[in-house]
Formats: C-alpha cells, sequence, structure tokens
C-alpha cells in the first residue's frame, strides 16, 4: 500500500508542477497554448466567415463550454484523475505480473519510423473512440453522461470540449490496453492529440469549409451537425465519427438527408436541462434511469442513405 500512496501523493504535485510550467513557459510543445491558439483561431474564423450567420458572437453557453475546455483538460486531472488513473495502471501492471506478464507491448512500433508511428496510434485511436461513442449513445446508463455533450442548442468550436468527466473514465479505461499493445507513449503522441484537438473544434464550429473529397475520411461541421440533432435519424443516432468520418462511411452510421444549417439541437426537453457545470456534473448522478431515447426526441430506425447521395449535398 505504500507503494500506491507515494504514486498517488506524488501524481498531485507532479501534476500541479507540470501545471504551472504549462502556463508559465510558452512554446511549441506546450499543450495550453496550443489549446488557447487553436480556439482563437476557430473563434475568429466563425466571426469573419459563420455558417450560421444570425448566431451570437457570444453563443449561448459560450463562457460555459469555455470552462469545459480547460476543466476536462487539465483541472479534470489536477483534482485526481491524474493520480487515480496512474494507480490503476500500477494495480493492473501488478496483477498481469502474478502470471509472468511483464507488459502487453505485442507490436514493437517505437523501431518504425516517427510518421508509420504517428499513423498508427491515430487511426488505432480514432477506430476505438468511435467505438465508444457509440457505445455512449446504446448504454441507458453511459447515455446519461453523454448528454451533457449533447445539451449544447447552439453549436460552435468550444462545443467540442463540453463533456463529462465521466466520459473521460470510461474513453480512457477502453483505450488503455489496445493502446499499451502498439506501445503507447511514444514521444510524438504530443502531435496527434494537436491534430486531433483541431478535428474536433473544426466539426464542431459554425463553418462550410467544403472538403470536397476528404469529407469521407475527416469529420467535419456539416456532417456532425447531425450527430446533434434533436430529432434523429436513428434510435442510437449517426455520424459518430471524432476526427474521421470514414468509420460511419464503412459501417453504415453515415447520415446526411440534407442542409443541417438550422436544424434544432440536444434532445427532448432539453430546454429543462441543469444549465450550469455543477448542476450538470451531478445530474447524471440523480436520474434514476436513463431516458429512453425513443422518448427523447429520437425517431425509429432509419437506413442510413448511401454514400453516393451523400457526396452530392456538398
Amino acid at each position: 500500500m505504500e507503494k500506491y500512496w507515494h504514486i498517488f501523493t506524488s501524481s498531485f504535485s507532479d501534476y500541479g508542477n507540470y501545471l504551472w510550467r504549462e502556463l508559465l513557459h510558452p512554446g511549441w510543445g506546450n499543450y495550453f497554448y496550443w489549446l488557447l491558439g487553436l480556439s482563437l483561431f476557430f473563434w475568429l474564423l466563425e466571426i469573419v466567415v459563420p455558417w450560421r450567420k444570425g448566431q451570437p458572437l457570444i453563443r449561448q453557453d459560450f463562457w460555459l463550454d469555455g470552462f469545459y475546455m480547460f476543466f476536462n483538460f487539465f483541472l479534470f486531472s489536477l483534482v485526481g484523475f491524474n493520480a487515480l488513473s496512474n494507480i490503476g495502471v500500477e494495480a493492473f501492471n501488478d496483477f498481469l505480473g502474478l502470471f509472468g506478464i511483464q507488459n502487453l507491448v505485442a507490436f514493437e512500433i517505437q523501431s518504425w519510423t516517427v510518421w508509420a508511428q504517428l499513423l498508427t496510434l491515430f487511426l488505432l485511436r480514432d477506430f476505438i473512440q468511435w467505438n465508444v461513442h457509440r457505445l455512449l449513445h446504446r448504454s441507458d446508463f453511459l447515455w446519461r453522461f453523454h448528454k451533457v455533450h449533447h445539451s449544447v442548442q447552439q453549436m460552435g468550436f468550444a462545443a467540442h470540449l463540453r463533456f463529462h468527466w465521466g466520459e473521460t473514465v470510461v474513453y480512457r479505461t477502453i483505450e488503455y490496453i489496445p493502446l499499451a499493445m502498439i506501445g503507447f507513449g511514444i514521444q510524438d503522441f504530443f502531435l496527434v492529440h494537436i491534430f486531433a484537438t483541431a478535428i474536433g473544434h473544426f466539426n464542431h464550429s459554425n463553418l462550410h469549409i467544403p472538403l470536397g473529397p476528404l469529407r469521407y475520411l475527416f469529420n467535419n461541421p456539416q456532417m456532425h451537425i447531425w450527430h446533434h440533432a434533436k430529432h434523429l435519424p436513428h434510435r442510437y443516432g449517426a455520424n459518430y465519427g471524432i476526427s474521421l468520418s470514414v468509420w460511419d462511411y464503412l459501417f453504415g452510421t453515415a447520415y446526411l438527408p440534407e442542409d443541417g444549417r438550422d436544424i434544432e439541437l440536444g434532445f427532448k426537453e432539453v430546454e429543462a436541462y441543469p444549465k450550469s457545470f455543477l448542476e450538470q456534473q451531478f445530474h447524471p448522478f440523480k436520474e434514476r434511469s436513463a431516458i429512453p431515447q425513443e422518448e427523447a426526441g429520437v425517431e425509429k430506425e432509419v437506413t442510413a442513405i448511401p454514400a453516393e447521395e451523400v457526396g452530392q449535398l456538398n
């Protein structure tokens, strides 16, 4: 137990020192200022060339979403997630040690070229996240937490990071083993994270930037807006792509029936959903059971439209 207590206490001081260095020392490898810079960049684009021209520059819940950005990427780790995740990893490795397993690495990708490492990590991580995202919609219990993200009623770049901390726990837990098996922890993971953050900001933004054939590969605002539609095309939704849209096209969950610029967002009775950050954190635990999605403004199962028809929309 002494080992775990040391990990717990040192995790707070180590992460606190990391965050303090991030704030005081801007640089190319500083994620705090990358997040700030990307946010300002997409906000400026939304001001100059908005897709929904009538949407306020300071849209509904703009400042709440801004707080979510920094809470989910920095403060949540500071208040305990970093310590608990470090303990979890150590306990899991100790458990494997009981069976003589020293590590989970199945592919030594660190011997590959840097770009091969980055591409493998990016594709595998995004595919895992696509599946986790589907799970958040299919599990009534997990949907309680995911509703925080879907409570957005006016879309903008900062909505990307409005999500309950419970989602972070689910994503990181499910990601851990497959990413560990490819030697997760390579030095250049930072680049993958920045790229994914930029795409996430883009596909939630109030922008219309035609991607041409690349729309079948990368997620984008015109596709992702339908994921947030108040009246969803499937019982469990559609367009689950995080960074890449290709998974939705490959597995038949792509849906773009028309221009979704002005569609209603959220879910049934979203107007009554808690508005403050703290209320939204406690709400999933207070719900006795998740609202069945067919009662939450979700229509019955509809076949996803063929990709060739989707292609005519842009």
